[in-house]
């Protein structure tokens, strides 16, 4: 029969040392606690003045009559709400909005795999590969429109010069209706895509190579080894770039408002420029944010469907 020894006096519970112990750790803890609420202190105060308090105001401000051209300001309640659901210009941008989504987001995918995939398979150069990719991502919003302003320019732009060289009628990039989110969206594919191309060489450089080595000695091509073990590895990359594109093309605005205005005939405004417009030209402060509010409401759906979509996947 095995027997155990007694606990000594430390090891017993209830005894003083191990009380000390148990006080010792308490006083330690409320230290550490301390401690780290000093140093993260200064950013729940920031967060709190730049961050909480404008989101809370504003959503206040949507239930009112709030204007800058008026000092009295009454409440309202749902008034605004119910005036942008049958605002016409509100499902306009909307659509804008969408649209631009669509035609940006999509290549801004694939075309940020195949660089990434390009730079991956070794080409002599990287580094020049690499800086050319990702160069115009560092430019700064009002360079990029300025460059592309002279690009799109009817009489000496480039892209009618190039039509022109090769027989064809010159397009109104920023004045056609037609032609004119197009125009945008290649814009911002041009000047974005490097970080999609960053996020997906990283990732490609992660990925283990026993696979592709197995593969290439049972035979397996190089298209048959991209489309079966390399890609499948790239979901959840693939997923990240997706939503964080799809977010970030349905809060465009900079590029469009300095590029066209909204024009030709609001045929590219989006939804946060005309926030822009009734807020701060039309001076309807309430009306403004309970339409920004709207517009946070679908990016928060979009948001959820968009995790849910990649949790089934997984």
């Amino acid at each position: 029969m095995t027997t155990t020894a007694p606990l000594g006096a430390e090891e017993q519970t209830g005894s003083p040392a191990a009380a000390a112990d148990v006080r010792r750790r308490t006083a330690l803890g409320r230290i550490r606690t301390g401690n780290g609420l000093v140093f993260v202190l200064p950013f729940l105060l920031v967060f709190g003045l730049f961050m909480v308090w404008p989101i809370v105001q504003g959503l206040w401000m949507s239930f009112t009559d709030s204007s800058l051209a008026l000092r009295d300001t009454s409440f309202v309640g749902f008034d605004n709400y119910t005036e942008a659901f049958g605002d016409p210009d509100v499902w306009s941008s909307l659509g804008n909005t969408v649209f631009f989504t669509l035609v940006s987001s999509v290549p801004l995918v694939l075309v940020a795999l195949a660089m990434a995939l390009l730079v991956h398979s070794g080409l002599a150069g990287q580094w020049v590969w690499r800086l050319s990719f990702f160069a115009p991502y560092l430019l700064p919003v009002t360079v990029v429109t300025m460059i592309w302003t002279w690009l799109y320019q009817p009489e000496l732009g480039m892209a009618n010069q190039l039509l022109d060289a090769l027989g064809m009628a010159p397009v109104g990039w920023l004045s056609d209706e037609s032609v004119a989110m197009w125009s945008v969206a290649a814009l911002t594919v041009w000047w974005t895509v490097g970080f999609n191309f960053l996020l997906y060489l990283a990732a490609l450089q992660s990925l283990p190579t026993t696979f592709d080595e197995a593969a290439a000695l049972d035979g397996a091509g190089a298209w048959r080894r991209l489309w079966s073990i390399t890609l499948p590895q790239l979901r959840r990359t693939t997923g990240l770039v997706a939503m964080l594109q799809v977010l970030a093309s349905l809060k465009v605005f900079d590029q469009i408002y300095i590029l066209t205005k909204g024009g030709p005939n609001g045929s590219t405004r989006p939804v946060l420029e005309y926030v822009y417009d009734v807020g701060f030209t039309g001076y309807r402060l309430g009306y403004a944010s309970a339409v920004s509010y709207l517009f946070f409401a679908l990016i928060v759906l979009v948001s959820l469907v968009q995790l849910r979509l990649f949790r089934r996947e997984d």
